[in-house]
């Protein structure tokens, strides 16, 4: 089979399930993402550092159409990501864009919905040298957005000013 047949798509899971769904999925032979990040977490007799996904109900996954169905086996996964009604296939450049940008350990938040438009920018310097995005002041501060439009939702980025350089 040709590679290229093959799409990511997220999938939203039942409400704190996305792991299960992850040791699921992969236990299928399906290919799987799912953001993490490290938080302190308090308990009234103790501190520990978790994992938590960056993105809460959301895991991605990569399959060829005739895989379509099969993720619906796995209990704790609710429906695809859709646009009236077909789910939307996220391209690879976005999938990547947001591993770099959690295993570069740096600040970013997400922000669900559109991101209001401003110039397009490449980093020229950092752990994220080469990647392209959006930049607008928000709070005062210089923020690259990287959207994964077709997830809906923008990975948020503070960044210095002479780290990147203007496209438009």
């Amino acid at each position: 089979m040709i590679n290229d047949q093959y799409k990511w798509y997220a999938l939203y899971t039942k409400s704190r399930a996305e792991k299960k769904a992850l040791a699921t999925l992969t236990q299928s032979g399906i290919e799987t993402y799912l953001p993490l990040r490290k938080v302190l977490k308090q308990w009234s007799d103790r501190k520990k550092w978790i994992e938590i996904p960056i993105i809460s109900s959301y895991i991605f996954v990569r399959i060829l159409p005739s895989e379509y169905r099969k993720v619906f086996e796995v209990e704790s996964i609710v429906s695809y990501v859709s646009y009236k009604g077909k789910a939307v296939p996220i391209p690879d450049r976005e999938i990547e864009a947001m591993r770099q940008m959690v295993e570069s350990k740096i600040s970013f938040s997400v922000e669900m919905g559109d991101l209001k438009k401003g110039k397009i920018i490449t980093i020229t310097s950092g752990p994220l040298i080469g990647l392209t995005g959006e930049i607008t002041e928000i709070k005062g501060e210089k923020k690259l957005h990287l959207r994964i439009k077709h997830a809906g939702f923008t990975l948020v980025v503070n960044l210095d000013e002479n780290s990147y350089k203007s496209i438009n």
